[in-house]
């Protein structure tokens, strides 16, 4: 078997796209006794499907997705390996959430005033982008459209410009993405303020197809732990302080979440 990995999820400038792949290449270095025991092998992607697609394949060893996808499209699909443990305010122990952000020019303070304003969101899929911002503005729609209009933009990176670009006023950006955009992009963070945050859940989960044998789930999560001792300046640059064994029913806060705004009567980002 030829097994594939990839790191997708926060590639927010290509060296950090870069540093992502420098983490793979300690993963295949340590998983190599286990793939020449099989007469296996290892590659590093870019998947070059659709990431549902890519994350449903039999050969995937490790990969990252979101905790949304994890609960619907992909559950009782895939395995869940580790989940990263970032060292970013709101990531105790493997959560993390998202920073509620308003177009400067809007001169809003909060969620509550953004009535009537636009929203940008990067998929109807993502937990930080869609599912945490339409279970903060749940408790302020009253059953009703909250905003003048939504837009999907694909990405985090993307709806931070859309509200640069006066397309949106409000988008909810996770917390680690926007660590990201304030290092390494400042001039996409400063057009804009924070007005608040959202509720926390699992952050972004390491999975691995369900064809991974359990010696290789555990020669992975070895491997990745092995990261942070063994590169300690790349673990700084990732922002990453460790890798949890988090529980799959864990990201069923994810859901409540969910289920909370649609008994709201909010089921939809509007």
């Amino acid at each position: 078997m030829n097994w594939l990995a990839a790191l997708p999820m926060y590639n927010v400038t290509p060296a950090l796209a870069a540093d992502w792949r420098t983490l793979l290449d300690h993963v295949r270095r340590h998983v190599r006794p286990w793939l020449e025991a099989r007469g296996d092998s290892f590659e590093v992607i870019h998947p070059s499907t659709s990431l549902t697609e890519f994350w449903l394949r039999g050969d995937v060893l490790l990969t990252q997705t979101c905790g949304y996808p994890l609960m619907h499209a992909l559950n009782d699909r895939v395995q869940l390996v580790a989940t990263p443990i970032f060292s970013v305010d709101g990531c105790a122990n493997g959560d993390y959430r998202s920073v509620l952000v308003a177009r400067k020019a809007a001169g809003v303070t909060s969620l509550e005033s953004s009535r009537g304003l636009r929203a940008a969101y990067n998929s109807d899929d993502s937990n930080s982008g869609m599912n945490l911002l339409r279970h903060a503005v749940a408790p302020f729609a009253n059953g009703r459209a909250f905003f003048a209009s939504v837009i999907e933009t694909g990405g985090h990176l993307a709806s931070l410009e859309a509200l640069l670009d006066n397309r949106a006023d409000i988008a909810a950006i996770d917390c680690i993405s926007f660590a990201f955009v304030q290092e390494y992009l400042p001039a996409l963070a400063s057009g804009v303020v924070t007005i608040g945050v959202t509720a926390a859940s699992p952050g972004l989960p390491l999975i691995a197809s369900k064809d991974v044998p359990p010696d290789g789930i555990s020669a992975v999560r070895i491997a990745l732990a092995s990261v942070i001792e063994e590169d300690p300046p790349l673990a700084r640059r990732l922002k990453l302080a460790g890798f949890a064994q988090r529980p799959l029913d864990d990201y069923s806060v994810i859901l409540d979440l969910e289920n909370d705004a649609a008994q709201r009567g909010y089921p939809r980002l509007a």
